[in-house]
């Protein structure tokens, strides 16, 4: 096979409003477009044709309003997840080759721009088997420089999977799924300089192996598998408290992982003075709850609590814990502390213990939502220390320092965003 990638030269200067297909038609009729051929172009034409264009006035601005989830920040620089799911540099708010200055924006629907355009040159160019990839830009991790991508596909397959096809030695072939639109969008980048005033390119002899036409959208990895969602600072500002869980058990290995984790904490005196009770089967989870409730129940009313406001705050306890498809408790002992002949030396040896606790308990969350899971930490068990021991079936030298629920995320994940942090409020400079 071979394969030629041909620059469409000529097109004018694109407008919002213009037709694109007819912008390509003449070029491509001369270069002798047919069936099979692959017709490339510069996601910067199509978000001009559409009016993705805004005054370059405040681009954080807009960076922020075209971000649907931040991956890293360093600087001024956004590595932005789009409303597509594309992972690019500022969520591919872009000030290159605008006329007259300006911002272009991605188009609101890649795949189906792309579409309309083959559609069009398919119907005025009588080629039915013609194909059409949109491309921009982005870097890539672990990697140096920048590459054309596919964020629109129509008319060809996005993707070819040759999953238990024979290799050149007849092994199967276990990981390897193609993707053919982003090796078509970066075979165009050659023909399509950034300063040549080539927007467009026609890539002819691609074999597709009969797979059937795909979208861009194919090519987006889905949270489930993506290793590497956040970076470990913006990890720090993305978790959040969430009291709702969607149904379905948390896999063993992501609560194990994330106690490894929690055990990494700073801890006193080269101690590791945590322990973790896990209750995922239901008769553990309601067995602890009714210790708890028990004992809140008794605290309140020796509070003269009414018993309406009584069966209210169990009743809100028990929506989260309740519905937690699992339960952690985080244990500290103080076994380990230095023993001190004054109360302020003592009360120390002890807070530094509680610390290390918390530091323990804050890892266990990060490592939760690190693999896309839902938590929550809650006092409970700190005020039922006997109670939870007893069920738990803890000694006395272990200290409860609350309840973790976690469970998968819920449709939407966090249901509102983070409020901006004033940090004048949090820290003085010296």
């Amino acid at each position: 096979m071979s394969v030629q990638v041909i620059p469409v030269d000529g097109l004018p200067e694109v407008h919002p409003g213009d037709e694109l297909a007819s912008m390509l038609e003449g070029p491509l009729r001369a270069l002798g477009a047919r069936s099979g051929d692959v017709v490339v172009v510069t996601q910067k034409i199509v978000s001009k044709a559409e009016g993705r264009v805004v005054p370059d006035e405040d681009r954080a601005a807009w960076v922020e309003r075209e971000t649907e989830r931040v991956v890293a920040r360093r600087g001024e620089l956004t590595i932005a997840a789009t409303r597509h799911g594309f992972v690019c540099a500022n969520a591919g708010v872009d000030a290159s080759n605008v006329d007259g200055g300006g911002l272009t924006l991605l188009p609101v629907d890649p795949d189906g721009s792309a579409e309309r355009i083959r559609a069009a040159l398919a119907r005025s160019l009588a080629i039915e088997g013609i194909g059409v990839v949109i491309t921009d830009t982005f870097g890539r991790a672990w990697r140096e420089g920048v590459i054309n991508v596919a964020i629109g596909v129509a008319g060809i397959p996005a993707m070819i999977d040759l999953r238990g096809a024979p290799d050149h030695t007849g092994r199967a072939l276990e990981a390897t799924i193609v993707a053919l639109a982003d090796e078509i969008a970066a075979a165009s980048g050659l023909v399509m300089g950034k300063a040549a005033h080539v927007p467009a390119a026609l890539v002819r002899g691609v074999a597709t192996g009969g797979a059937r036409a795909g979208r861009g959208a194919d090519l987006v990895r889905g949270p489930q598998d993506d290793l590497f969602r956040e970076s470990p600072l913006q990890a720090l500002h993305a978790r959040r408290t969430i009291r709702s869980f969607a149904p379905g058990p948390v896999p063993r290995e992501a609560i194990e992982e994330a106690i490894r984790a929690a055990c990494t904490a700073p801890a006193p005196h080269h101690t590791r003075p945590w322990r973790f009770s896990v209750l995922t089967g239901a008769p553990a989870r309601r067995g602890l709850l009714a210790a708890i409730a028990e004992a809140w129940r008794a605290d309140l009313r020796g509070d003269a609590t009414p018993e309406d406001v009584i069966a209210r705050r169990i009743a809100n306890s028990d929506a989260v814990l309740g519905q937690a498809p699992a339960l952690i408790v985080p244990w500290v002992s103080f076994s380990g502390s230095h023993p001190y002949a004054d109360a302020e030396r003592s009360h120390a040896e002890q807070e530094m213990f509680l610390l290390s606790g918390g530091a323990a308990i804050q890892n266990l969350l990060l490592a939760l939502h690190a693999q896309g899971l839902a938590s929550c930490w809650i006092s409970s068990t700190l005020f039922c220390q006997e109670e939870t021991r007893a069920v738990l079936d803890m000694d006395d030298g272990w200290f409860a320092l609350g309840t973790v629920a976690c469970g998968r995320m819920p449709e939407g994940g966090a249901a509102r965003p983070r409020p901006p942090i004033d940090l004048s409020s949090f820290a003085r400079f010296d």
